[in-house]
């Protein structure tokens, strides 16, 4: 490989949310979703220019921006994005409040699929509005859409909105065309809007590949708001730098005014500058982290099998959290975690932060991190579950 995946990287006393939040030293963080990876040598350079200029003011969004993001998307996902449909903001958990804001009225309900990303949740009450769930189907080591049941959510008069995670947190899903196209199907037929959150498109196992939204038909393009960002995929989350993709020039205006009253609508100097070096420079290192993160993911799957017998590894089809079935341990999803964090020292997250009641009895992973700690973390947890 080009790059080393390989190489520590120390996070202590760096003010970062993984590492600085552990309640001890000796703890190993499997559980936000950021990587322990440094960015990709293009967006350190470019970050490390702007930085060496010493002025930072007020930034505005230049012409070169739009067309990384536009010639990104038609060159990698076959999507071809107008200039005028995007509108950048400082993130996609702000992006997506401000769709819920400009697209609902409080009162009314947003449907997910759960088990779904906590923010979700999070965005859709703070916006007045009530969370709908139609729970997704486990289907041996994967899951599916209830399409029944999710037509009979969307019936329902109060429902105006449908929240998709595309590649779904946390259950691993990458959906298909197929799917996609069911979905606004339903949601069309209902008077049903959708805002499809494809933060982590670029991270794809192998033989998996993202289908974005808007990009299904332009029935799914007009019926539909995206939600996309570097962050997660090139691991700059703190450069806080997102985009809004919307046809309907009447939504646009509307999300354009959401943006303003959010007030997330300025970028910070160093977010655009990075997201350029991502989109334009960075390709062969997002291809070579989608290799060893299926590594890590191989790693785990073997480990658990043969060290874990009671867990249930789901498929994980794309990102890098990993959903595991736990349920046959006999402990909740909450016990398990809390004992992990105890007596082993490895923090992961809880199934029912995701859906009190379809995450429970699962914990999600996250395997974004140096081989060698992964492989530290595993063991120390088989340890500490073998001690009755």
């Amino acid at each position: 490989m080009k790059y080393n995946f390989d190489e520590l990287t120390e996070r202590r006393d760096t003010g970062c949310v993984k590492w600085g939040e552990c309640p001890s030293p000796d703890v190993i963080p499997l559980w936000v979703a950021d990587m322990d990876f440094k960015a990709a040598p293009a967006i350190f350079e470019a970050v490390k220019k702007r930085a060496e200029h010493g002025v930072f003011g007020y930034t505005i969004v230049e012409e070169d921006y739009y067309e990384a993001v536009i010639s990104w998307f038609r060159r990698r996902h076959n999507w071809t994005i107008r200039r005028e449909e995007i509108l950048y903001t400082t993130g996609v958990v702000p992006a997506m409040s401000v769709a819920i804001k400009a697209l609902t009225m409080p009162g009314e309900k947003v449907l997910i699929l759960s088990p779904d990303y906590n923010c979700f949740f999070s965005s859709v009450r703070n916006n007045g509005c009530e969370v709908l769930e139609t729970p997704l189907r486990r289907v041996g080591d994967t899951f599916e859409v209830d399409f029944e049941d999710f037509e009979a959510k969307c019936a329902d008069e109060k429902t105006t909105l449908f929240l998709l995670c595309n590649p779904h947190n946390p259950c691993g899903r990458v959906w298909i065309k197929e799917e996609l196209e069911q979905m606004n199907d339903i949601c069309q037929k209902h008077g049903v809007k959708v805002v499809s959150d494809e933060i982590h498109c670029e991270l794809m196992m192998p033989g998996y590949s993202f289908q974005p939204f808007a990009a299904v038909s332009e029935a799914c393009r007009q019926n539909s708001v995206i939600l996309n960002s570097p962050s997660k995929s090139f691991n700059i989350a703190g450069l806080q730098v997102a985009n809004i993709i919307c046809s309907q020039p009447r939504w646009r205006r509307r999300l354009d005014r959401a943006i303003n009253i959010n007030e997330v609508c300025d970028l910070n100097p160093f977010g655009p500058v990075a997201l350029k070096a991502a989109y334009k420079d960075s390709e062969d290192w997002i291809d070579e982290l989608n290799q060893y993160l299926c590594g890590n993911y191989t790693v785990l799957c073997d480990f658990i099998g043969k060290n874990l017998p009671q867990w249930k590894v789901c498929r994980l089809e794309g990102n890098y959290l990993v959903w595991v079935d736990i349920s046959a341990t006999g402990m909740t999803s909450q016990e398990l975690c809390n004992r992990l964090l105890s007596e082993a020292k490895v923090w992961i997250n809880p199934g029912t932060m995701y859906g009190p009641k379809t995450g429970e009895g699962y914990v999600r992973v996250n395997i974004a991190t140096q081989r060698s700690r992964l492989l530290e973390a595993l063991n120390r947890m088989a340890k500490a579950l073998a001690q009755n």
